[in-house]
């Protein structure tokens, strides 16, 4: 594949949104959004709304076979991602690159087990939350998909470049990091010390940026993953801690973490995601991982107790 044309969206959530709101102005005609007839129903009589305009997208059901993606873009929430894997099947082909959104440091992992390393890249979302409310989600444009390559043993280092031209082309602003390994583990480390503290405080950014005595328990969270990290052979973790405390700075202070805003809408969080992934590593490199024992605890008490309301 020389350049990207068919692009298929998985998740039109907060971060799905905004890129499928981007490829749709750019080119409606070659954008397809994944939705199962449960979702297709719901969405065109009640369409997302975004910066305060209707999401009107192409939706393609999972039995469709007359569509094929030379790059699906997957933003769903990390319960969600097994569906998505299964329902994806029929738009994959031998060259379609996969790029996932989610937060943490797993999903890609999941997604080559069924497709293979050959074509699936490694990426994240930063930059300033998207607010999200029923149907109705704002965002003020200040966003970057950082990506790049795990392996270059494992995956086509063309992709690189294909992706770039495209970005290029729609205008979605993009990072390719010289160390992508080091830059994965760090959005991962502002993940799991923000949006779970954030979560189980009621903090927004300004609220933690301006506690003292938070930020000393944040960095307490950050040392795991660093550990974690370092024994995992990501480089240059000695300098981590600074770099996620300079971006976790830059947020803007009214925003909240999507942990945040799944617990006030009493929706399942991604602990398992954060502080599981976190435990899980803790164990295989036998590194006590207690903050994040708390943590867990805590976020899934509020979900039992979310859910027994509801």
């Amino acid at each position: 594949m020389n350049d990207i044309e068919n692009v298929l969206i998985c998740g039109i959530g907060a971060i799905g949104a905004i890129y499928a709101n981007k490829i749709n102005e750019y080119d409606s005609t070659k954008l397809k959004v994944l939705a199962d007839p449960v979702r297709l129903e719901k969405y065109t009589k009640n369409p997302k709304i975004f910066n305060g305009n209707p999401l009107n997208l192409n939706y393609i059901l999972p039995d469709n076979k007359d569509f094929k993606a030379d790059l699906i873009l997957i933003a769903t929430k990390f319960d969600g991602l097994n569906d998505v894997i299964k329902n994806i099947e029929n738009f994959v082909k031998k060259d379609t690159i996969i790029i996932s959104l989610l937060n943490g440091i797993t999903s890609e992992e999941i997604i080559a087990g069924k497709y293979s390393w050959k074509h699936t890249l490694i990426s994240y979302f930063i930059g300033h939350s998207a607010m999200r409310k029923e149907n109705i989600i704002t965002h003020d444009g200040t966003g970057i998909i950082v990506f790049g390559i795990k392996d270059k043993t494992q995956t086509d280092s063309a992709d690189i470049e294909i992706v770039k031209r495209y970005f290029d082309k729609v205008g979605i602003d993009y990072k390719i990091p010289e160390d992508m390994l080091h830059a994965y583990w760090l959005k991962f480390m502002l993940n799991v010390s923000s949006n779970q503290p954030s979560a189980i405080l009621k903090m927004t950014f300004g609220d933690m940026q301006s506690n003292k005595k938070f930020m000393e328990f944040s960095q307490k969270i950050m040392k795991e993953v660093q550990s974690i990290a370092q024994a995992e052979g990501v480089q240059n973790t000695d300098k981590m801690i600074d770099e996620a405390l300079a971006a976790f700075n830059k947020m803007i202070p009214e925003g909240k973490t999507s942990m945040l805003q799944d617990i006030e809408a009493k929706r399942k969080t991604e602990v398992e995601m954060f502080a599981g992934t976190v435990i899980e590593l803790g164990k295989k490199h036998n590194i006590p991982t207690p903050y994040n024992h708390v943590l867990k605890d805590m976020i899934e008490i509020i979900q039992e107790e979310n859910q027994n309301i509801a």
